[in-house]
């Protein structure tokens, strides 16, 4: 997967936006305000000393300490509160499994939204 297929599939998730709050380096990616992925775009704002295109994603922090000993492309996100969301290295990893780690961080943040917003989009997705 590429950063523009990592792009599309994302933003073709049922209600999400994109915005650049961080400067021109970085996407993220919003469900109702919540941000659920931040996409590097490249630039002097990712970790020093490692050039892999990758995104940050906010998952359970027990699913992040499984994903980041079984996958060296999984590590703690550089800019993030570490024990929520990780950094994947995307690149080197099968488009499913990117996607499915995609949908996963989506449907975390959603679950976290109030009742009445959650069903909403539990009729689309």
């Amino acid at each position: 997967m590429n950063i523009e297929e990592a792009r599309t599939f994302t933003l073709s998730l049922p209600g999400v936006t994109e915005d650049q709050p961080f400067g021109d380096d970085n996407i993220t990616f919003r469900i109702e305000g919540k941000i659920f992925l931040c996409l590097w775009l490249g630039g002097d704002s990712q970790k020093p000393g490692d050039s892999a295109p990758r995104f940050a994603l906010k998952l359970e922090p027990g699913r992040n300490e499984e994903l980041r000993e079984r996958y060296q492309e999984v590590s703690p996100a550089w800019h993030w509160n570490k024990r929520h969301w990780s950094d994947v290295a995307y690149e080197g990893l099968s488009e499913a499994l990117v996607r499915s780690w995609i949908e996963e961080s989506y449907h975390l943040v959603l679950s976290k939204l109030p009742k009445a917003v959650r069903q909403r989009y539990q009729q689309v997705v």
